[in-house]
């Protein structure tokens, strides 16, 4: 029951930033460097932040709920990668670095993400591990992407 809560906040919680982000970004004109600067931080913070507590503070049951093996030490070293991106987009954001830095976090956590939704569709198709925590990674990456290609091509557009 807690791995679904952990699910449900993430999609909760990005589902938030798209919308306060675009409320930012389309507040005075359109400003993307101020829609990401929300945005980013956010988003990292709920999908790799939750996700690393998840996989350290309830290993077994994540595993589990994925269909994948308990146990294993690569779990715990992902873990604490994921709070590593969530730890740094927190920097990043509180230190003020500027768009530069915080689009060098999210295109790490994002190749992070792509690959990661790559592996458990491949795990969905060899294993045919259809749990709805190993299939929904491919498409909500999709979903991911798709929301913020518009945002980072205009913010990209005016470095």
């Amino acid at each position: 029951m807690l791995i679904k809560i952990f699910d449900i906040a993430r999609i909760v919680l990005v589902g938030f930033s798209f919308f306060w982000g675009y409320k930012i970004g389309y507040a005075h004109g359109y400003d993307p460097i101020a829609q990401l600067h929300f945005m980013i931080p956010v988003i990292i913070v709920s999908i790799a932040g939750i996700s690393g507590l998840e996989g350290l503070l309830f290993a077994d049951q994540s595993a589990e709920a994925k269909g994948f093996e308990t146990g294993s030490n690569y779990q715990r070293q992902s873990a604490i990668a994921l709070l590593s991106y969530a730890a740094i987009a927190i920097l990043v954001y509180f230190m003020d670095w500027g768009i530069k830095a915080e689009l060098s976090i999210f295109f790490a956590f994002i190749f992070f993400f792509i690959f990661s939704a790559v592996n458990h569709a491949v795990d969905a198709i060899k294993r045919k591990n259809y749990r709805w925590q190993n299939l929904n990674r491919p498409f909500i990456s999709l979903l991911l992407i798709a929301g913020m290609i518009y945002p980072v091509i205009m913010a990209l557009k005016t470095l």
